[in-house]
């Protein structure tokens, strides 16, 4: 399936974070909803209502836009499943998270495709800084573990990062400094969980693999 194609079918992103939000509110509601209230950089007047946007790497519609202390707010409803297999269920007040608005027809694909779909929550189980860049030893769920190969790709908490070396269900990963800079992996450290989602290359090579 080609790009054009997977964008008219459902929004795609490309893991190129453009902004480091806070969490302003939380609001628990009925069956286990949660809604976001988000403070970010982004100009309003490029923002939509029913438009999706990556937090974190969870692919949300935004259902409320607004300004508040200067600064442009959204608001983005969690489901319970969310909140159970993504990290938006330890989201406080102050959380920092990494924004990416879906991707248009023409844009450019900087990273690699991403669905916004989260496999499952990692965990930094270390942090080695270099003087150039970071190099984190990330723990994937082991069902995930067959999706993960030494130079392919990844996504964690909305970044799109390169496999450096994989030993069972751990994998290497080095963040250069601009990306430290521009998310939030320059406050990463071991202990924290992550979002991940898979490539979706990967992904359907395994289901053919899996039918043959």
């Amino acid at each position: 399936m080609t790009t054009e194609k997977l964008m008219m079918h459902k929004p795609m992103f490309t893991g190129i974070v453009t902004d480091i939000a806070e969490v302003l509110a939380v609001e628990r509601r009925a069956e286990g909803l949660s809604r976001f209230a988000i403070g970010c950089a982004y100009d309003p007047g490029s923002m939509a209502i029913g438009a999706s946007i990556a937090c974190a790497g969870i692919c949300l519609t935004m259902v409320a836009i607004g300004e508040a202390d200067g600064r442009t707010t959204f608001e983005v409803d969690a489901a319970a499943e969310t909140l159970t297999t993504t990290t938006a269920g330890r989201w406080r007040i102050g959380t920092r998270i990494n924004l990416e608005r879906s991707l248009k027809l023409g844009d450019e694909l900087g990273g690699h495709l991403v669905a916004g779909h989260v496999d499952g929550i990692a965990e930094i189980i270390a942090r080695e800084d270099l003087p150039d860049m970071a190099r984190l030893a990330v723990r994937a769920p082991p069902s995930l573990a067959r999706f993960i190969a030494p130079k392919g790709s990844v996504t964690l908490d909305g970044v799109s990062l390169t496999v450096n070396a994989v030993e069972r269900d751990t994998f290497s990963t080095l963040v250069i400094p601009h990306t430290l800079a521009v998310t939030t992996f320059g406050a990463t450290k071991k202990g924290d969980a992550l979002n991940l989602e898979v490539d979706l290359m990967a992904r359907y090579a395994a289901r053919l693999t899996d039918k043959m």
